[in-house]
């Protein structure tokens, strides 16, 4: 059975930032990738012909899902792609790792790979690529700084410098123009966990002046890049 997640964001600045950073230093761990401070998140993220997954995060359509491809740092062997599906505010997330080959064969549109991989996910995206003619939209890049309690299930992240790309063919050098899409000094708080978050991380949570957000990296990316194509 899949196990849905509740996704709460808010946009906080700074200051709130460093305060509710330093109450979470002492009771959680950073994730792995945070362990030596901030890591950069590459994301790049595909749409249908019809750009269906930007009008339905536009309309705030209560079910949908989108593809993209990940990779943290310049570390190219944490290259996945994930579908992220969405229903009423919870998320459930699909993931598999992919090699250099299976990523150009999917930027490429090569349709052998479906052929010779047993990658389930990757044979779903195919299904999505040729019927419905998904095509790369924008590349998200963020800094993340990540906390996690591994026992709860429960992922708290901040996230800033948030800006896109349409330079797809630089994708894996990490070369790729960067337009900016956040304000300066605004961070987004991100809060990821399965049913009941704990009274003693919704309290320091909510210790700060921080709003609520539907703030969607991939639609605002969208948006900029749409522009200035």
């Amino acid at each position: 059975m899949r196990q849905f997640r509740n996704e709460w964001k808010y946009i906080i600045d700074g200051k709130c930032k460093d305060i509710i950073k330093s109450r979470l230093d002492a009771i959680l761990p950073y994730d792995e990738y945070s362990e030596s401070g901030l890591y950069h998140v590459h994301n790049i993220y595909f749409d249908d012909y019809k750009n269906t997954c930007a009008l339905k995060t536009e309309a705030g359509d209560a079910k949908r899902y989108k593809w993209r491809i990940r990779y943290y740092g310049n570390d190219l062997s944490t290259l996945k792609l994930e579908r992220k599906e969405k229903i009423y505010g919870r998320c459930y997330k699909e993931t598999c790792k992919l090699n250099k080959y299976e990523y150009e064969a999917i930027l490429s549109r090569d349709t052998t790979l479906i052929w010779h991989t047993n990658k389930r996910l990757i044979k779903r995206f195919y299904v999505d690529m040729m019927n419905r003619y998904y095509t790369p939209k924008v590349i998200i890049d963020y800094e993340r700084i990540a906390y996690v309690d591994r026992t709860l299930n429960i992922r708290i992240t901040f996230d800033k410098c948030i800006s896109a790309s349409y330079e797809y063919n630089k994708f894996l050098t990490n070369d790729f123009i960067k337009i900016p899409i956040q304000e300066k000094d605004t961070y987004i708080l991100e809060v990821k966990f399965d049913n009941i978050l704990p009274s003693y991380i919704k309290n320091i949570i909510e210790s700060v002046y921080s709003i609520q957000t539907s703030f969607s990296k991939y639609y605002n990316g969208r948006k900029v890049v749409e522009v200035l194509k």
